[in-house]
């Protein structure tokens, strides 16, 4: 019987701790909360300049075509020949960094990840040259007859992160997108810049980048592995490191949606 009301009485502790948390989610003012949490230190500036790697000054552009389904290998070929003169064009500020279809997730869909080195001037400068770019003009009006829809995002990367650098595979790409609650980027890097180290092991950390618009409070990781069966093995690996959960379990309540894409790189993307 002793021990039955012991029980019930941790029960009842349990439940009141709760009841704190839930109304006190103002944040830091909950002592509950706080014991567990790790806190930012208040800075007045933006998020982009704490998060990011200021002194690359590289700005970065994700498109998301969805393409018609005949169309797919046609698209493909196009982007191929466009792409390789961009980016040996040295009149150009951009590059390639990585393109793809998506093998599983959303269908018939093309992903290019485009760096722009001096950041929003940069961006400004090339597209001023596209458009005054007859043949630009042309694979645009071509490539438009084969798309559904497209969709891109201007973003910056996590200073913690590894560079994106060409690779020679043959590899399989995962990102994995993460929406994320307003307010909580800041929380989320400081989490992830410790627990970056628990994915460096078999080289699979390719690149991570933070929106600056299009969706706010975006953020994509890139994975490169072998094969699926390394994918899962190396997933299941950060589990038998000690603080890989700690991250899972304060960065999980910083998301309002995820999603993961299985992508296969095109012939010409230096992500191989």
């Amino acid at each position: 019987m002793a021990t039955t009301s012991a029980v019930w009485r941790e029960v009842r502790v349990l439940r009141h701790c709760i009841y704190a948390v839930s109304t006190q989610e103002s944040g830091e003012k909950g002592w509950f909360r706080s014991l567990f949490v790790h806190k930012v230190d208040a800075r007045k500036d933006a998020h982009s300049n704490l998060l990011s790697k200021t002194e690359t000054s590289s700005l970065f552009k994700m498109q998301f075509h969805n393409v018609k389904p005949e169309c797919l290998d046609a698209y493909n070929k196009l982007e191929v020949e466009v792409q390789n003169k961009l980016h040996r064009d040295q009149d150009y500020p951009c590059e390639v960094v990585g393109s793809w279809n998506t093998w599983y997730g959303e269908q018939d869909q093309a992903v290019h990840l485009w760096r722009y080195r001096g950041g929003y001037p940069a961006l400004t400068e090339c597209l001023d040259k596209l458009n005054n770019n007859k043949e630009y003009k042309e694979f645009r009006q071509e490539r438009a007859k084969m798309l559904i829809s497209r969709q891109n995002q201007l973003l910056l990367e996590f200073s913690f992160w590894n560079e994106p650098l060409p690779r020679p595979g043959p590899s399989i790409y995962e990102m994995r997108s993460y929406r994320l609650k307003p307010g909580t980027m800041i929380e989320w890097g400081n989490h992830w810049a410790r627990a970056i180290k628990y994915r460096q092991e078999n080289n699979e950390a390719v690149g991570g980048f933070f929106s600056q618009i299009g969706d706010l409070y975006v953020v994509h990781h890139l994975w490169a592995y072998k094969d699926l069966q390394s994918r899962e093995e190396t997933r299941n690996s950060a589990w038998l490191k000690e603080g890989w959960d700690s991250t899972v379990y304060y960065t999980v309540p910083l998301i309002r949606s995820m999603e993961s894409r299985i992508m296969i790189p095109t012939q010409s993307s230096p992500l191989q």
